[in-house]
């Protein structure tokens, strides 16, 4: 193992690079166009008018990227582009077409048993199911699937409950999946932390957000390179993690955890372009 590790990490750092020029050209290409369409911009939790572009940037660096990164295997390749690009159809869906009334799995649980279909449930229903789809390319039995499918899925939700101020999402991405560029998931890694750097200035400068899009295409990409490589009770280990972590969500605010921790508030805060006023708008 220890004498792959250079070979891994040359793998990885071609798939950083890949990424990190794909997501870059794109976000240019469809930033400075004509098409600046009223529907993709937002106003972030200061107030400020950002662009949601960064999240199709993101999910289109990714999957080029993967296309053309070494050392993957064809399927394997195949199931991260379907998990990314699938994810971010359907969270562009719900940034273009949602709205404020339902959050959280709650609330969209809730709007289902009033027999209200939110564009949230949509989209949670639509990951699923790609999630499935890549998870199946990858040719396991029934229950490693269905296992897989839901960790490509968890992820693609848990990355965008994060994505509550400018870098927290892709921060968390990159203290986590760092380490794994050294390791046999590097080449699928690679492309998803170049893709997020190369857009996090952006985004720090609070001229972007990733929206759904890009949150949920940033997890699913993370959950196929976990699954693509890990044995079944790592993956298993890690949807417990990723599960608990979502459960969490629904009864306390991440936001407010990370501002009672010094450590983690400064971190969040790094590389933004103003200091942040302790109980703004937003949890």
């Amino acid at each position: 193992m220890f004498d792959r590790i250079p070979t891994l990490a040359a793998r990885g750092l071609t798939g950083v690079v890949l990424g990190g020029l794909a997501a870059r050209s794109t976000y240019r290409l469809i930033t400075r166009g004509p098409g600046r369409s009223e529907a993709w911009r937002r106003t972030n939790f200061r107030g400020r008018t950002v662009t949601l572009k960064e999240g199709p940037a993101l999910a289109s660096g990714v999957c080029a990227a993967s296309a053309l990164a070494p050392g993957v295997s064809p399927r394997v390749r195949a199931a991260s582009i379907v998990a990314a690009a699938g994810a971010a159809g359907f969270g562009a869906y719900d940034d273009l077409a949602g709205s404020d009334r339902a959050k959280g799995l709650r609330g969209h649980l809730g709007a289902l048993r009033r027999g209200e279909v939110t564009t949230g449930a949509v989209k949670m229903a639509g990951i699923g199911a790609t999630g499935i789809v890549a998870a199946a390319l990858l040719r396991r039995g029934p229950l490693d699937t269905l296992m897989d499918g839901a960790l490509i899925a968890a992820g693609a939700n848990l990355i965008n409950l994060f994505d509550l101020r400018p870098g927290r999402a892709v921060k968390f991405a990159l203290l986590t999946a760092a380490p794994a560029l050294v390791t046999p998931a590097a080449p699928l890694v690679g492309p998803v932390l170049g893709a997020s750097a190369a857009l996090l200035p952006d985004e720090l400068a609070e001229r972007s957000m990733l929206g759904d899009a890009g949150a949920n295409a940033l997890g699913a990409a993370l959950g196929v390179a976990a699954v693509a490589q890990a044995s079944r009770p790592v993956r298993a280990a890690l949807l417990g993690g990723v599960v608990g972590l979502t459960l969490a969500s629904e009864v306390t605010s991440f936001s407010r955890v990370i501002e009672r921790v010094p450590a983690l508030r400064r971190l969040d805060r790094w590389g933004r372009n103003a200091p942040e006023v302790t109980g703004g708008r937003g949890t």
